[in-house]
């Protein structure tokens, strides 16, 4: 899907609906990740959160690159390096807003919401936007 502006620009909208699309793949493995730290690593639920954020985003990562800011990815190998790094760096404050509400539920929220599966559903939401616009603004921006 590629809607494109008059002057042949990516639309915000398409941009935005396929960053939902690499997110939402990105939360299955998010959850698989945290089910396989919580089940076979045997990780508590605070560091399986952690491990579970580690693997998706490299995944939301590569498919951010390859799908959403395709235009705007980096070619050579150290660039490439330099550039999942911002994104993980850049990650990170949607991840601290998706952490704090995952933990938070974890520690204080009801039934069904300390459900560490649920929980790490309400944290993704939270962080969602934080994520977009630092990707968008400081990863896989426009060169000058």
């Amino acid at each position: 899907m590629n809607l494109a502006a008059p002057d042949g620009r990516t639309s915000n909208v398409s941009r935005f609906l396929r960053f939902l699309l690499v997110g939402a793949a990105g939360f299955v493995v998010n959850e698989a990740a945290l089910w396989f730290a919580l089940r076979m690593l045997r990780l508590n639920a605070y560091a399986a959160g952690l491990f579970s954020f580690f693997v998706a985003v490299t995944f939301t990562w590569w498919g951010n690159r390859s799908l959403t800011f395709r235009e705007h990815a980096a070619t050579q190998r150290l660039s490439i390096a330099k550039e999942w790094l911002a994104f993980v760096l850049s990650n990170v404050i949607g991840f601290l807003v998706n952490y704090a509400v995952y933990a938070t539920l974890l520690a204080t929220g009801p039934a069904p919401l300390n459900n560490p599966f649920i929980a790490l559903a309400c944290g993704t939401i939270a962080g969602l936007m934080f994520n977009f616009v630092l990707s968008s603004r400081l990863v896989f921006r426009q060169p000058s």
